[in-house]
């Protein structure tokens, strides 16, 4: 267990005390802007796979305490949320916006705020937000709380610290950007500052639903369980 909680200190410090702090820009002054998003790139691939590894360890371990497991009840409202999520991710990770790595200029494109840009600042942080939350429903070992807990506290806290980095690099472009959206879900379509147009997105949600289907149909066999029990 005191691996995995080594494991998730690492990557979170990795996320949110250097990428997310004036220390990427001293090291970018030092390195430069290539050669830091490489190595940031190579420690955050090294990161997560020392968590996974060390999750898998931890599974075994005396200390893994089990508080509850998955029921029917808990398993379909789980993969209900876990199909939200991957509406947020896919469509996140197939949206150019300002906040994705290396998404600076994107600022100044008139198509900065579009698709899912309209609903949130951060979709591909908001659907790992969600896919953690519903896997901590069914999930309830000591483990699958550093595993799960880890990844929901950095993609909630990521958002806010992405916000922050861009500001200190952007100044009012990215001011101005922000006024235009939310980093909350839907927060400024609520608040009339945006309006939702599937017409933007709709091969998106289609490519994230199909993607979530086959990640349900392959669970078992790529990590022993089913969704569905």
């Amino acid at each position: 267990m005191t691996m995995l909680l080594a494991a998730a200190a690492a990557f979170l410090a990795i996320h949110l005390l250097i990428a997310g702090t004036g220390a990427r820009g001293a090291i970018v002054g030092r390195v430069g802007e290539g050669p830091y998003m490489g190595l940031f790139s190579l420690a955050s691939a090294a990161g997560l796979a020392w968590m996974i590894f060390a999750f898998g360890a931890a599974r075994q371990d005396p200390a893994n305490h089990v508080y509850w497991t998955a029921t029917t009840a808990s398993r379909h409202p789980a993969v209900g949320l876990v199909l939200i999520a991957f509406l947020f991710i896919v469509p996140g990770l197939l949206t150019n916006t300002p906040t994705r790595v290396m998404g600076d200029n994107l600022v100044d494109s008139p198509n900065a705020v579009s698709g899912m840009t309209r609903v949130t600042r951060h979709p591909f942080l908001w659907g790992v937000a969600i896919w953690a939350a519903a896997h901590l429903i069914v999930n309830g070992r000591t483990s699958d709380f550093i595993l799960f807990g880890s990844l929901l506290a950095l993609a909630i806290l990521g958002t806010y610290s992405i916000d922050a980095k861009r500001m200190r690099a952007l100044g009012a472009r990215y001011a101005a950007f922000k006024a235009q959206t939310s980093n909350i879900p839907f927060a400024a379509i609520i608040q009339g500052r945006q309006t939702l147009k599937i017409g933007e997105i709709w091969w998106r949600l289609l490519v994230g639903l199909a993607v979530w289907a086959v990640v349900l149909m392959g669970h078992r066999a790529a990590f022993g369980v089913s969704p569905l029990g």
